[in-house]
């Protein structure tokens, strides 16, 4: 027999073997039927008959509206011929206010403060993030023309749209959530839902200490930064905490500095009494009024801002953000997609040329060197923890390269525990940062002990 026949003939036997993996029990498992889906349609009904314009009324208040729906809601299930139990009847008016007030299936887990992602991979599969790692959970939509709706409101409330004109959108939940959706003929099984939580109350430094994102030597020397007015960028990965230590680094800001916000979807939660909040839109149906975070970064400047915090920058608006930081907005912070400090500066770099701006390299790199004081650098391990990583300092130029020096790193040789979770934390490496007598200059002293290397 050829070595084609014999590897033609495994393939057939493995073909027709049935398969017995966990996964593939779980995508082959008859999908779930709810045997209450004709009382809740009945009872939903009833509701719409009830209050009918009521729900979509500009002027009611959102507490108002709730009550009067959660009262309604009682007297129709009252009302209900079929017997249920008293613990049915409550699942029906949960469930259904869930889907009058809220995003349906989705919302128990919106409520679930350990859930910090929920992914929707068509109207069956639902999956959520805990601790870190995904799990699939028993929850769906009973269409695609439910999961539809779904987003249909979530876009509608901050008037952006999704069609198939234009299947892809960011959006944000009242809360100030992520949500991104895409929707057929882009999403091939089906539209796809990913709302990123957060936290009602935001995290404080004393929150991602305890969680080991960052020790307390740390985050004194970050606060210092943040109040001596360094320009800091905050690198990392999808998923990694950029956004969240943008917020811990946003709570040092000082109350009497005037502090423009600038974000594709709005979800930093500041406190300071004197911010100013913008949002970038998307153009409408008919390919006109975009407003993009270039623009509003160029508006900003006009505004007279003692601070610049920019969500994220994507595109051009790289070039915008770094004149501001080299134009007296000093203090200014902002996130990047990159995998290093390195990566992220060379990410900057290649942002700038996306704005049609023909400057040379080298006139690219003094901008970034002469603007960035430190980079961040975050990372989600694998044991499902964000961590911050490295911190740099932007040193300046040797010749054409920007220079780096490493200040705090992650130490990965100290192991890991029993259950997989990572024992290091940032420890100093030594260096002492250029800018120290800068910091001093406007009263600012840190301790020589913070930036000691540990003896191992």
């Amino acid at each position: 027999m050829s070595l084609y026949d014999r590897l033609e003939t495994v393939r057939r036997a493995t073909s027709a073997a049935p398969t017995t993996s966990p996964t593939a029990r779980v995508e082959q498992a008859p999908r779930r039927t709810d045997p209450f889906a004709t009382v809740k349609a009945s009872v939903h009904q009833a509701l719409l008959d009830s209050l009918g314009p009521q729900l979509y009324d500009p002027n009611l208040e959102q507490a108002e509206l709730d009550q009067r729906v959660r009262q309604t809601l009682q007297h129709v299930i009252d009302a209900e011929q079929t017997p249920l139990s008293n613990a049915d009847r409550t699942r029906i008016a949960q469930e259904v206010s869930d889907e009058i007030l809220g995003h349906g299936p989705l919302e128990p887990f919106l409520r679930d403060n350990d859930v910090t992602e929920v992914m929707v991979n068509g109207a069956a599969n639902v999956f959520v993030e805990r601790g870190g790692r995904i799990y699939r959970v028993d929850a769906a939509f009973t269409s695609e023309a439910h999961l539809r709706r779904t987003i249909d409101k979530i876009v509608g409330r901050i008037g952006r749209r999704v069609d198939e004109a234009s299947p892809l959108v960011d959006a944000r939940l009242p809360d100030g959530s992520r949500v991104n959706a895409v929707i057929p003929p882009i999403a091939l099984d089906g539209s796809m839902l990913t709302v990123r939580k957060f936290a009602a109350d935001p995290f404080t430094d004393r929150d991602l200490i305890a969680f080991g994102t960052l020790t307390e030597q740390v985050a004194d020397f970050l606060r210092a930064c943040v109040l001596g007015r360094r320009n800091i960028l905050i690198s990392g990965g999808t998923g990694s905490g950029k956004t969240t230590t943008l917020n811990v680094l946003s709570s040092y800001l000082p109350e009497d500095e005037r502090i423009v916000t600038i974000e594709d979807a709005a979800e930093l939660q500041l406190r300071q009494q004197h911010v100013l909040r913008m949002e970038a839109r998307p153009a409408n149906i008919e390919g006109r009024g975009q407003i993009a975070i270039r623009d509003l970064v160029r508006n900003a400047l006009r505004m007279r801002p003692d601070r610049i915090i920019v969500g994220e920058v994507r595109d051009g608006a790289a070039l915008d953000m770094l004149q501001a930081m080299n134009t007296g907005h000093d203090g200014s912070i902002t996130t990047v997609h990159a995998n290093s400090p390195r990566d992220s500066l060379s990410r900057l770099e290649t942002m700038v040329l996306m704005g049609g701006i023909e400057l040379p390299v080298r006139a690219i790199r003094d901008q970034v060197a002469s603007a960035i004081d430190l980079v961040i650098q975050q990372a989600r391990l694998k044991d499902g923890t964000r961590r911050i990583v490295q911190i740099c300092e932007v040193e300046g130029m040797e010749g054409d390269v920007i220079t780096l020096q490493d200040l705090f790193t992650f130490d990965y040789k100290a192991g890991r525990d029993e259950h997989g979770r990572f024992l290091g934390e940032l420890v100093s490496t030594g260096l002492r940062p250029k800018f120290l007598d800068q910091l001093s200059d406007v009263g600012i002293q840190l301790p020589q002990s913070m930036f000691v290397r540990p003896f191992r």
